[in-house]
């Protein structure tokens, strides 16, 4: 059994709770939704299948703990659940980043789920899965991606009205990359005591916003 990839590399993790800490990326090809600011449009085409013992003898040489399986839509794919669930067994930390329009609850418990619920501007906003939101464990991260006052306000609501069981320090507003003044969404959270955190993409901060592998 196995999954096609789009990549695999070793870099600092850019974003979630784990932001800064080395982190190896599994992404895997191909996505069902078409979000305006997508940033990585290449996964849809790039594809090379690999067995999953071969992922896992690429992640081990690596030499680091945390694993990410992005996209894409790693849900996508059937065997994403059994590549989490043999990382685990192996000792890795694993993170699967998803948009959530699929079933989270097909992931292994142990795993960490970064949901993405989206935003009006993504024009995917219809696209979120109901069930993934009482399907979030306290471990469980959730992600909103913000490029105007509405999507702000719309992420807004559903904090404070459905994910009062997620912890603030996993609940992420990240702004989309050079489109949304920094200091105002700041200011929104701020006068609205939003429990939510600004968490900005260090990646594209450190690195070309366009350099892949990073």
């Amino acid at each position: 059994m196995g999954l096609n990839l789009c990549e695999i590399f070793y870099s600092l993790q850019g974003e979630s709770t784990f932001a800064g800490l080395p982190c190896v990326f599994i992404r895997l090809s191909g996505c069902n939704l078409d979000c305006t600011w997508c940033d990585t449009p290449y996964a849809q085409a790039e594809s090379t299948f690999f067995p999953i013992e071969d992922i896992l003898e690429q992640v081990t040489s690596f030499g680091c703990d945390l694993v990410e399986i992005t996209g894409g839509e790693p849900l996508m794919q059937d065997a994403t659940p059994k590549l989490a669930h043999a990382l685990i067994k192996k000792g890795f930390t694993v993170l699967v980043e998803t948009n959530g329009s699929r079933d989270i609850s097909l992931l292994p418990k142990a795993c960490i789920k970064i949901v993405d619920i989206k935003c009006p501007s993504s024009n995917e906003k219809d696209s979120f899965l109901d069930k993934n939101i009482p399907a979030l464990s306290p471990v469980d991260e959730v992600k909103f991606v913000i490029g105007n006052r509405d999507d702000y306000a719309y992420a807004k609501t559903i904090i404070q009205e459905r994910l009062a069981h997620i912890q603030a320090s996993k609940i992420h507003l990240s702004p989309v990359f050079g489109q949304i003044d920094l200091e105002m969404l700041a200011q929104w959270i701020i006068e609205d005591h939003l429990s939510a955190r600004l968490s900005l993409q260090q990646h594209k901060i450190i690195w070309d916003p366009e350099k892949r592998g990073v």
